[in-house]
């Protein structure tokens, strides 16, 4: 049973209760943080005591191999087992149709409270409010869809070689041109998965004796890169240009190796334009500023804002006046705004040529599919108005329109909403754990997919649901995912804040 409580005035957390960029962030009061806190001490209590009867009681069952230790690390497999599988059917739902506006999701049940979940004939058809088609592009487009079949059919689903093998088609070179001339580098290489173009790439830049500085929000890959690398890595306080002057000016006077003041090899400063998360823009003009006054080197992340911000989707730095010129590594995806898969680095013509004989993804990874390069290239000229047309023109100003006008409403509605205009990622702060499944079935009930967000993909108290407009949405359908999610938000108590009364918004 959930039970309701009344909401005091939002207060500031203190500052040892959570880390600096959530406070500023993200506004919690005492009530939700010790609720939210309360309800894992709940969870972790009675898994324990699950698990302590089930060893009490199956003992002479173990399946345990004696002498080896566990592959599965205990608390994960705990919180797999315990807390996860209980809401697993809120996640990886099934599609049986292109991600457009609206999509088929698949119907599954369980006879075990969820330990496993089984897929059932039928599908329901939803609002689609948790994909990334930003622009519009995954579903069926009349310039990119019969250039994408013709390309099937001359060059096959798949090149079956490493792009330096027999991998490289016209297509991938065409592609790295016009990705090269659309964000405004030199050269580009193209990858087939933007996790791996990060992940593998940072490492080819910097290793040891060099010094990585990332934004303490940075995505998964962008970690797993870091580490990977060998450098030394260090964090500052998310989009806190001010914390990353500071850990600059400390690491070049504390140089490479404590006590010997040697100088780091390079040094790499790693942000995104759009973090996934929050639906917040980087200060990218302020960090580039910084970066110069210590020649740092600048790798900006573009998965989510290349071709969905910007006046012609050029992403960030068009948007915020950058000159790309300023930024030493663009890297971006082709899984958001422009409908195929796999990620691209721009940059000089001397790092892109080291690149392509030093990095393991294009030495020894299979090439992009030539129909997902085809999609790509035909997405990014319709964006271009390359295809004849000014329908690139209005997806960006639809895109634009419908994300500022959804964030707005949210807000009127009384929901802590994270993230800026123009941006096309939005977060409706739930902070309860218990309030995820909660939220996301109630939506799916009334015909809205949702995407939710919780430990260990956000912090423990900020759980949350982040929504993605696209351009394919009508404000008809955007109208229809305003009133369930007020309605849900309502029921489930996710609204934090005051509604804004209805004769203001009448006014409006």
């Amino acid at each position: 049973m959930t039970v309701l409580l009344p909401i005091p005035p939002l207060v500031p957390i203190p500052p040892l209760a959570v880390p600096g960029e959530v406070r500023r962030m993200v506004r919690l009061t005492y009530l939700t943080a010790l609720t939210t806190l309360l309800g894992y001490v709940v969870f972790f209590v009675f898994g324990f005591l699950r698990d302590l009867f089930r060893e009490l009681l199956d003992w002479s069952k173990s399946d345990d191999l004696r002498g080896y230790a566990p592959i599965c690390p205990p608390f994960e497999d705990f919180y797999t087992r315990r807390i996860y599988h209980r809401i697993q059917d809120c996640f990886a739902r099934p599609i049986a149709s292109a991600p457009d506006a609206w999509i088929d999701v698949v119907e599954r049940y369980s006879n075990d409270n969820n330990k496993t979940l089984r897929r059932t004939s039928t599908a329901s058809r939803c609002l689609n409010l948790g994909s990334y088609n930003y622009l519009g592009f995954a579903a069926g487009d009349e310039y990119c869809t019969p250039r994408v079949i013709e390309s099937l059919k001359k060059y096959a689903p798949t090149a079956c070689s490493a792009r330096a093998d027999a991998g490289t088609t016209r297509l991938h070179v065409e592609l790295e041109e016009l990705i090269a001339r659309f964000v405004g580098k030199p050269a580009a290489i193209t990858f087939g998965m933007g996790y791996v173009t990060n992940s593998s790439i940072i490492p080819v830049l910097v290793g040891e004796g060099g010094l990585i500085i990332s934004d303490s929000f940075n995505h998964n890959s962008i970690v797993n890169g870091a580490r990977a690398s060998g450098a030394t890595v260090h964090v500052f306080r998310h989009n806190s240009p001010s914390h990353l002057e500071e850990v600059l000016r400390e690491q070049i006077v504390k140089g490479r190796q404590p006590g010997t003041h040697r100088p780091w090899r390079k040094i790499l400063v790693i942000v995104e334009g759009i973090y996934s998360m929050e639906g917040e823009f980087c200060k990218l003009p302020e960090i580039v500023a910084i970066c110069k006054k210590y020649k740092a080197y600048v790798y900006l992340d573009e998965a989510h804002s290349i071709g969905a911000v910007g006046k012609s989707g050029r992403g960030v730095c068009e948007l915020l006046g950058v000159d790309p010129a300023d930024i030493d590594i663009m890297m971006g995806t082709f899984t958001k705004s422009f409908g195929s898969c796999g990620g691209y680095i721009a940059a000089s013509e001397e790092i892109i040529r080291y690149l392509k004989h030093a990095c393991p993804a294009h030495l020894y990874a299979t090439s992009m599919s030539p129909a997902a390069v085809q999609q790509v290239i035909s997405a990014i000229k319709v964006v271009l108005g390359e295809d004849g047309s000014n329908r690139g023109a209005k997806k960006l100003a639809q895109i634009r329109e419908g994300s500022n006008y959804f964030r707005s409403e949210l807000k009127k509605m009384g929901f802590v909403v994270l993230g800026d205009n123009d941006s096309p990622v939005m977060a409706i702060m739930l902070y309860n754990l218990a309030k995820l499944p909660a939220f996301s079935r109630a939506c799916l009930r009334q015909n809205v997919a949702v995407v939710t967000v919780g430990y260990p993909a956000t912090p423990v108290l900020l759980a949350r649901a982040r929504i993605c407009i696209s351009a394919s949405h009508a404000r008809e359908d955007l109208i229809k995912g305003l009133k369930v999610i007020s309605e849900v938000g309502g029921l489930v108590g996710a609204k934090c804040l005051p509604a804004e009364p209805e004769k203001a918004k009448k006014m409006d």
